[in-house]
């Protein structure tokens, strides 16, 4: 890929000298197959790809989002699991990724004995707030200003600390018959999580991924998504495209694997409108 695209900028100094404060965004839905890892690992590239520093959190046990930006298993040595335990910090387990300004903690499937062993702390539900909180005391995190929490396809502890650390849910949602229905139940767990543990935590917006503009379905589909929850949903909207579904098999995002094709170009589209409603201007264009 070209240096236009994902290089360095050219020169830093013409960035603000003043930091602006991470924002921290939780890729939640618990259908599976919606696409939200692989939203996860696009989107930040895209936005690496712009200019911002992105750290993927991998919270799901699968670890997918760590396979498809090229993180062998091998290599995960101090997971997201050590660091919800409270047996490593989270700039240990940070890994740099091929793409430029984008950076991962890895998931393990350690992660799955998690919830019980944590079933009877009294901060169960901020282990992950506490951690994010050392990403203003790292050296090697300072630069971070977004970031990407991965969930696992389920409402259970996991999400709820990811709920309960993040600024805002981006909710990845597919164009299928039941859609609605899945998004009804988030929404009402989303609601439970402002009023217990968040009440900072919005919806920054939903993206409707997996469109197929041959299928009837899919179009009636995001008709209904728009009537039901109005501008809350992008205007960018995902397509089908197999060399989206061919990258990860690869360890690599779209955007590497195949800049040009609809779905990397859908991706870039969704980070500069992700940034529009964040009201910031990307850190280097």
């Amino acid at each position: 890929m070209s240096e236009a695209i994902l290089g360095e900028p050219a020169d830093r100094s013409m960035e603000s000298s003043v930091r602006r404060p991470v924002r921290v965004l939780a890729l939640a839905n618990q259908k599976g197959g919606v696409g939200k890892t692989t939203t996860a690992i696009n989107l930040g590239t895209a936005l690496a790809a712009i200019g911002e520093d992105v750290l993927v959190i991998d919270l799901d046990p699968q670890g997918n989002a760590s396979t498809g930006l090229g993180i062998d298993r091998a290599n995960r040595r101090v997971s997201t699991y050590e660091v919800m335990a409270g047996e490593a910090s989270l700039a240990q387990a940070v890994i740099p990724t091929a793409v430029p300004r984008l950076s991962i903690a890895p998931s393990t499937m350690d992660l799955l004995g998690l919830e019980l062993e944590l079933a009877t702390l009294p901060d169960r539900a901020h282990r992950l707030r506490g951690t994010l909180k050392s990403l203003t005391q790292a050296p090697s995190l300072s630069r971070i200003s977004y970031v990407l929490i991965d969930c696992p396809p389920s409402l259970n502890l996991l999400t709820i600390n990811a709920l309960a650390a993040a600024d805002a849910v981006l909710v990845p949602l597919q164009c299928e018959f039941f859609a609605l229905e899945g998004l009804s139940q988030l929404l009402r767990t989303v609601e439970q999580v402002r009023g217990a543990l968040n009440p900072k935590l919005t919806i920054q917006g939903i993206v409707l991924t997996m469109f197929d503009p041959r299928n009837n379905l899919s179009a009636q589909v995001v008709a209904d998504v728009r009537g039901f929850m109005g501008d809350k949903v992008y205007e960018t909207v995902i397509p089908r495209n197999v060399r989206i579904s061919e990258a990860p098999s690869h360890g690599k995002p779209a955007l590497l694997y195949d800049l040009k094709c609809a779905g990397s170009q859908a991706y870039l589209r969704l980070a500069s409108e992700v940034i529009q409603r964040e009201g910031r201007v990307p850190a280097a264009a």
